[in-house]
């Protein structure tokens, strides 16, 4: 066959729709992308066996494959799975998404190593995660294994444990009406969802001092006493005050303060 005429789609100047006369006329054979038609070579004229039309579309499926791989990496890095997961969603074959991910591979724009000490390191600043919420984050992405353990030696223990101190120190402030033991396991309990080991998560309570004075205990017990006390006030004595002990008991406070407070306070319900 014989290619009649080449020319330029309206809506898209990057692209070449290519007309064939089979023997019967002039009809659309295919479209190209700009870069396989000057690589291509082909002119009006030319004659063209359907051999190397399959070639030439399955090069434009890569060009427009690649294409739409570069414009998907502008915005951010991304892992190789990622990649080939939006490729997939373009319903490109799988014969082009490997070409195109090899390619990008060789250009240096996907390498998952890179990724995810980028990625890590990007957490660290702005999540303060630790590396077990890292490493279930980069498995969702598609990246192997071995390539997490890898990256995630950039984050050292120390430098977990002084992460952990600073988010405890900054927490602490918002659950300081806890008891002492209750704002120590709270603190545990939000370390641990953000993917600290409970190593880490010890020694960072440890350094950050939550040591509460006598003072400031009694505090905390008044204003929890108070909360608990508008619960069970529709019950009276003995009821009254085990209801009481077991709610602050649960909150940690010890049972020495608990029943001081209970006795200073027994005017409340004590009949």
């Amino acid at each position: 066959m014989k290619i009649a005429k080449i020319t330029v789609q309206k809506k898209n100047k990057s692209r070449f729709n290519v007309y064939i006369d089979r023997g019967n006329g002039e009809e659309f054979g295919f479209g190209i992308d700009e870069e396989v038609y000057i690589k291509s070579g082909i002119r009006k004229g030319m004659e063209l066996t359907d051999e190397q039309i399959e070639e030439l579309l399955v090069e434009d499926q890569f060009s427009k494959g690649l294409n739409s791989a570069m414009h998907f990496l502008s915005f951010r890095m991304r892992s190789i799975e990622e990649v080939d997961r939006f490729l997939l969603k373009k319903e490109f074959d799988p014969v082009t998404r490997k070409a195109v991910i090899e390619r990008l591979q060789v250009m240096g724009y996907l390498n998952d190593l890179d990724f995810a000490k980028m990625f890590i390191r990007s957490k660290i600043s702005i999540t303060k995660k630790g590396p077990k919420a890292l490493k279930q984050e980069l498995n969702q992405k598609g990246v192997d294994e071995k390539i997490i353990e890898e990256a995630l030696t950039i984050y050292p223990h120390d430098e977990q444990i002084e992460e952990a101190t600073n988010l405890v120190q900054k927490k602490a402030k918002q659950y300081k009406k806890l008891s002492e033991n209750a704002l120590k396991q709270k603190l545990a309990q939000v370390l641990q969802q953000k993917g600290f080991s409970w190593s880490v998560i010890e020694q960072a309570i440890e350094k950050a001092s939550l040591d509460k004075d006598e003072e400031e205990e009694r505090e905390a017990l008044e204003m929890q006493a108070q909360k608990a006390h508008r619960k069970y006030s529709k019950f009276t004595g003995w009821e009254y005050k085990q209801k009481m002990k077991q709610s602050l008991y649960r909150k940690g406070f010890p049972i020495e303060l608990i029943e001081e407070w209970l006795n200073e306070n027994q005017d409340f319900n004590d009949q």
